[in-house]
C-alpha cells in the first residue's frame, strides 16, 4: 500500500482507540487528484447519518486537466464500511467525547483508494504535555545510550 497523505496532529491531539479501513466514493477528477497527493485531512471528520458513514471538510483541490466538469473540493463524500462496522460506529460516536478521525489515505495493491479511519477522544492540555516530555526524555537517553555505545 502506497501513502498518499497522513494527518499528523491526531496522533498529538487525539488519544487512538481503534482503527478501520474504508473505501471511499470518489468522482472521477477527485481520483486523479488524490492519486497526484493534492488531498488535505486538516480538520476533517467523519460523521454517521442515516446509517452511513460521511467524510465532512476533506479538501480535494480540483484536478487541473477536468476543466468544466471538475468537482466541489469541500464536498462530503460517502465511506464505504460493512454494515456491522458502521452499526458499532454508530454506538461509539454517541458516547461523549468519541469522535471518527482520518488518519491517512491510502492506495491499495490493486488501485483502490482507502482511508484509515480512527474512533479517538480529545487529549486534554495536560496529557499532551505529558506526551511531549517523555518524547524529549527518551530522545535524550537514545542519544546518551548511543553515545556510550562509541
Amino acid at each position: 500500500m502506497k501513502t498518499v497523505a497522513v494527518n499528523k496532529t491526531v496522533s498529538h491531539d487525539y488519544l487512538i482507540l481503534e482503527t478501520f479501513e474504508a473505501g471511499l466514493a470518489l468522482v472521477g477528477s477527485e481520483v486523479k487528484s488524490v492519486r497526484d497527493g493534492r488531498i488535505s485531512l486538516k480538520e476533517s471528520f467523519a460523521e454517521v447519518r442515516d446509517g452511513e458513514v460521511f467524510l465532512v471538510k476533506c479538501h480535494i483541490s480540483p484536478y487541473e486537466a477536468a476543466n468544466i466538469f471538475n468537482h466541489d473540493p469541500l464536498r462530503e463524500r460517502k465511506l464505504l464500511l460493512h454494515r456491522r462496522e458502521i452499526r458499532r460506529l454508530t454506538g461509539k460516536t454517541q458516547e461523549r467525547g468519541l469522535t471518527l478521525v482520518p488518519t491517512k489515505v491510502l492506495i491499495n495493491d490493486r488501485g483502490k483508494i482507502k482511508l484509515e479511519l480512527a474512533l479517538v477522544r480529545g487529549k486534554r492540555q495536560y496529557e499532551k504535555r505529558e506526551a511531549i516530555k517523555k518524547r524529549d526524555t527518551d530522545r535524550e537517553i537514545r542519544a546518551e545510550i548511543k553515545k556510550r555505545l562509541r
